[in-house]
């Protein structure tokens, strides 16, 4: 998922340091944080692989696949608050390295969740993983802006979105080959017992292995930060209040923008979730598993491109009017795909993936206008609002279950709506 990680915590601590010197020259440093960029985009959009994976090996419907997204996106609704509270009292660096720690964790989980073949303990394993990964991007920010001079900052952040963005792209397609190359044969509806056991661990060993992998990357890039965890010269500014900054959500604009933030989350992870399914049909692309899932990093790449392409048309536009043209751009995507058959249908779900690039940081930026020195408050209600991941895709699951997938997508577009509507509603700045 395209989660803009300039998305902090609610009352950012603010370390420290001589302004003069502020900003450390760690290229060192910044490489780690370049790839927990990396890292943490790929292992949010892998989920969109592990769904039909699962769905196979438990006979799940559409609505009980979601739950994947569900589990991992509750960790930001669930974390967001505590991991603030560590960092005050820590420090940004230390905060990061245990994110690495519990991401580790949750990667190690997934051997026990296929020891035991239940979908429960493949939940639990991947909410644990969104929990570190949810602390680490609480920090990611504000470290990332340490690490060198403050004039630029906002370059390094931008570099830093693309091996996120970079991870989105790859990860889907490396994941496809591993999960999705050899879905089983045998229907595992036909066993029981001892032997539909058996049969799911052995099916989800390669998913173990995968996730063992990362469990190892993640390891060395966490004792990489703790051995380094004294180079900055922080100071943790001690425990804040973080509960007042959903005062906020009283203002009207940084209250329909919170929403939106919640919509579009659950919209774009939602058709993530489905893509595979829909390229599947015989009235779309009618594609195998795997060769449907090498189609996912089309999505994730075009937010990718189209991040660029925004870049640009935000120097020359409003960035509320950019918005509302990418929302209806996204609904009218839905509309020619759910009306098409073929390649048609299936490339233009495909596309909305460019319209979904520059709709997390406009929505971010035009929800903050006005906060003046409560904008990182705001940022913490941003980062809990993310939780529209875990609710929206499983709603889109059961429609998908009652009416028909085709069908199920017309929640995704009311998101994009709704979403629209708040693009004309800040199309001018906030006084």
């Amino acid at each position: 998922m395209q989660i803009d990680s300039s998305v902090t915590s609610s009352t950012d601590p603010v370390p420290d340091t001589d302004p003069a010197s502020h900003g450390v020259n760690a290229p060192d440093l910044r490489l780690f944080v370049f790839a927990l960029f990396f890292i943490f985009g790929g292992i949010t959009s892998l989920n969109d692989i592990l769904i039909p994976k699962l769905k196979s090996l438990f006979t799940l419907d559409h609505a009980q696949a979601l739950l994947v997204q569900s589990a991992f996106f509750a960790a930001y609704f669930v974390i967001s608050l505590p991991a603030t509270a560590v960092v005050q009292r820590f420090g940004y660096m230390r905060t990061a390295a245990l994110g690495l720690v519990t991401m580790t964790v949750g990667c190690l989980l997934f051997v026990p969740a296929s020891a035991s073949a239940s979908f429960a303990v493949f939940l639990f394993a991947l909410f644990v993983l969104a929990a570190g990964i949810t602390t680490v991007q609480v920090v990611a920010n504000p470290l990332i802006s340490l690490l060198g001079a403050p004039r630029t900052a906002h370059s390094r952040l931008t570099f830093a979105q693309a091996f996120n963005s970079l991870g989105t792209t790859v990860f889907p397609y490396v994941g496809s080959a591993l999960f999705l190359a050899a879905l089983p044969t045998v229907d595992p509806a036909t066993l029981s017992g001892a032997a539909l056991d058996s049969f799911r661990a052995t099916q989800s060993k390669i998913v173990v292995y995968t996730y063992l992998g990362l469990a190892v990357a993640l390891t060395v890039i966490a004792i990489a930060v703790w051995l380094r965890r004294h180079r900055l010269a922080e100071t943790p500014s001690g425990q804040g209040s973080v509960l007042r900054a959903f005062q906020l959500l009283a203002r009207p604009r940084f209250g329909f923008g919170a929403l939106c933030i919640f919509l579009y989350v659950g919209a774009e992870v939602a058709i993530g979730s489905l893509i595979v399914f829909y390229l599947e049909r015989a009235d779309v692309l009618g594609l195998g598993a795997e060769a449907a899932g090498k189609h996912v990093p089309y999505y994730w790449g075009g937010a990718l491109v189209g991040r660029f392409i925004g870049s640009a048309l935000l120097r020359l536009y409003s960035p509320g009017k950019v918005l509302a043209c990418a929302a209806a751009g996204s609904i009218l995507l839905l509309a020619i795909s759910t009306h098409s058959t073929g390649a048609v249908a299936g490339w233009t779900l495909l596309a909305i993936g460019l319209c979904n690039s520059i709709m997390f940081p406009t929505i971010f930026s035009l929800a903050s206008e006005g906060l003046g020195r409560r904008a990182a408050e705001g940022s913490g209600v941003i980062c809990v609002a993310i939780v529209g991941g875990a609710i929206v895709p499983p709603l889109t699951g059961l429609l998908a279950d009652d009416w028909g997938l085709r069908n199920a997508l017309a929640l995704p577009a009311l998101c994009y709506a709704v979403i629209l509507a708040f693009g004309i509603y800040a199309r001018r700045p906030a006084l």
